[in-house]
């Protein structure tokens, strides 16, 4: 999986796939600012507040994305942490791949997950299509580690791919009014990737080297070194 953490330039929609559910969290845990101690240890301190006393607890990849600067790759193992934390986290933050991904990369607000929706009603947990959806986020990272544009723009569609045969209600389901499967189609028709922030719609993560209608762009938060493979600790 790869997450990307974000400067504040602009309001969250709430219940759309960008952890704004846990940023609420982590502003009443830290008093609205993020401690200075190793970032594996607040994802699990962060973890730990926000599902509390929860039967179905939201995934750690909202903790580490809003943690730890940059751009991210996460690989989870359920032979570690039981696959709740990830095994490994390689982190980019060379300030000019992040500028490459701030300027191809523009969202397009489309709605809120709706009252009792849930994506988890159908599901079809086969390995095969598993591993393609482990791929395509190797892919996502590559291609902006390499300053892709196609290979992004590939990695999402097939992300999309991988989501709708093993979630059926990621983008379809009787509480989704709009037609997100349409929209999606007709966005990836005209430019070389689109995805959802998340399962119900969100916002439409679109990439483009030119400037997409009705889309915006984002401001990436990096640290002041280049980035390397780090390792969580139990």
């Amino acid at each position: 999986m790869v997450v990307v953490s974000l400067e504040p330039t602009f309001r969250v929609m709430d219940r759309a796939g960008c952890a704004s559910g846990t940023r609420v969290v982590a502003k009443e845990l830290w008093k609205g600012r993020l401690p200075t101690r190793p970032p594996a240890e607040l994802v699990r301190e962060l973890y730990r507040a926000e599902n509390h006393g929860k039967s179905q607890p939201s995934g750690s990849q909202d903790m580490i994305g809003l943690v730890y600067p940059g751009i991210n790759r996460l690989d989870y193992d359920f032979g570690a942490s039981g696959g709740v934390f990830p095994s490994r986290i390689e982190s980019l933050n060379a300030p000019g791949t992040a500028r490459w991904l701030e300027g191809v990369l523009y969202l397009i607000p489309i709605e809120p997950r709706p009252e009792g929706y849930n994506p988890l009603g159908e599901k079809h947990l086969d390995p095969r299509w598993i591993s393609r959806l482990g791929r395509s986020g190797k892919d996502c990272f590559e291609a902006v580690r390499q300053r892709n544009l196609e290979k992004l723009g590939e990695s999402m569609n097939e992300c999309m791919v991988c989501w709708e045969r093993i979630l059926p209600h990621t983008i379809r389901h009787p509480t989704i009014k709009t037609d997100l499967k349409a929209i999606l189609q007709a966005y990836q028709r005209h430019y070389p990737g689109a995805m959802y922030s998340g399962c119900g719609g969100g916002y439409l993560f679109v990439v483009s080297d030119h400037a997409v209608p009705g889309g915006f762009q984002v401001k990436i938060r990096v640290s002041n070194g280049s980035g390397v493979a780090r390792r969580s600790k139990r």
